[in-house]
């Protein structure tokens, strides 16, 4: 069954982990032995031919550059500019991926149809191109509103004003406060061109904030529930709700502090704190459940987002392993329809209507 996967940081993965995402899983891995510069070096679940050997055909792609104030201790780039120069790097990977033939970039409703189309015929799925919708998460890197009308030229079609900590937009994981004037002239040149909010990493106040003030498409690409692991990375019952409201679709994410409650970031691990795929059914389920419904779900793995198999589900080796949620969701009770949405029919009705 086709899968669509709202959240993978491909481009950091080649630029940043130097992988390249052309060759097995095993591969990147063994090149890897004995490197410690990563905490997940070794440890790797993604690339482009496990994409494919897991139907993973579309895959919502990030751009992601940080920047760092001089009291904010995250890492990061120094200023805006050197921050806009990463994602452009990025950029110019996923291009070259495409001038490759591994890569095509979905934009626009054409693009979209005759990429499913493409997926859907009886040719060799290896010889397939993964699908890219390009995202920017967290809005740092843009040296003004102004850049955003050329990313949007490039084809960034979804937009995350914050990441962690505090943003020159938005307030992100871990942070608190509002978003200001320039989060609102970002918001506003976002709804003017059509770029989908991914409410995703926003504090509590921007959360809201974003939401009273942005009348398009709002999605949260890969966000898990506050009722199941009580942290403010997650989303309340509220918050869910409200997203429901505006017609989102929320992405299940595979990183295991996420999932489980009471995990210790180099010391926990998936098997001891039983961590395993069902897991993320349960918060998907608790999302259905706050919903009445399967139309406000799917995946938004976030696999290889800065950690590997020591943080993801114990019976995931690779993202490929993704396929084995349909059998989870049988037994949960979910009809083929509820599952063949969740898979991929949520977050492409979500397009349709947004592209529309």
């Amino acid at each position: 069954m086709l899968l669509v996967d709202a959240h993978l940081d491909l481009s950091m993965n080649a630029l940043e982990w130097n992988r390249d995402l052309t060759q097995p899983v095993a591969t990147l891995n063994a090149r890897e032995a004995g490197l410690t510069d990563k905490p997940d070096r070794g440890n790797a679940v993604v690339s482009l031919p496990e994409l494919r050997r897991g139907h993973i055909g579309l895959v919502v792609a990030t751009q992601i550059a940080r920047f760092v104030a001089p009291n904010n201790p995250l890492p990061g780039w120094h200023s805006p500019a050197q921050a806009w120069a990463q994602t452009q790097g990025q950029l110019a990977w996923y291009q070259a991926m495409e001038a490759a033939g591994e890569m095509v970039q979905v934009h626009d409703l054409p693009t979209l149809e005759r990429h499913l189309a493409l997926w859907a015929d009886d040719s060799p799925v290896d010889t397939k191109p993964i699908g890219y919708i390009l995202s920017l998460e967290g809005a740092d890197s843009l040296i003004s509103v102004d850049y955003l009308e050329q990313a949007h030229r490039a084809g960034l079609r979804a937009v995350g004003p914050a990441h962690y900590g505090p943003g020159r937009y938005a307030q992100g994981t871990d942070a608190t406060g509002h978003m200001g004037p320039a989060g609102h002239a970002l918001l506003r040149e976002m709804e003017r061109l059509n770029i989908i909010l991914d409410a995703t990493h926003l504090c509590d106040d921007s959360f809201w904030e974003a939401l009273d003030h942005f009348n398009g498409p709002v999605w949260a690409s890969h966000n898990n529930c506050r009722a199941l692991v009580n942290h403010n990375r997650q989303y309340s019952d509220e918050q869910l709700k409200a997203l429901i409201a505006r017609g989102a679709v929320i992405g299940g994410a595979l990183d295991a502090w996420m999932m489980v409650p009471n995990w210790v970031r180099g010391e926990s691990t998936p098997v001891g704190m039983g961590c395993n795929l069902e897991v993320v059914v349960d918060h998907l389920d608790h999302i259905c459940q706050l919903a009445g419904n399967a139309l406000h779900i799917g995946i938004g793995s976030d696999l290889d987002g800065a950690f590997g198999r020591e943080q993801c589900p114990y019976d995931l080796e690779t993202i490929a392993d993704l396929q084995r949620l349909p059998d989870l969701l049988t037994k949960r009770g979910y009809s083929h329809q509820d599952i063949e949405n969740i898979m991929h029919g949520n977050w492409l009705r979500f397009l349709r209507q947004a592209w529309a």
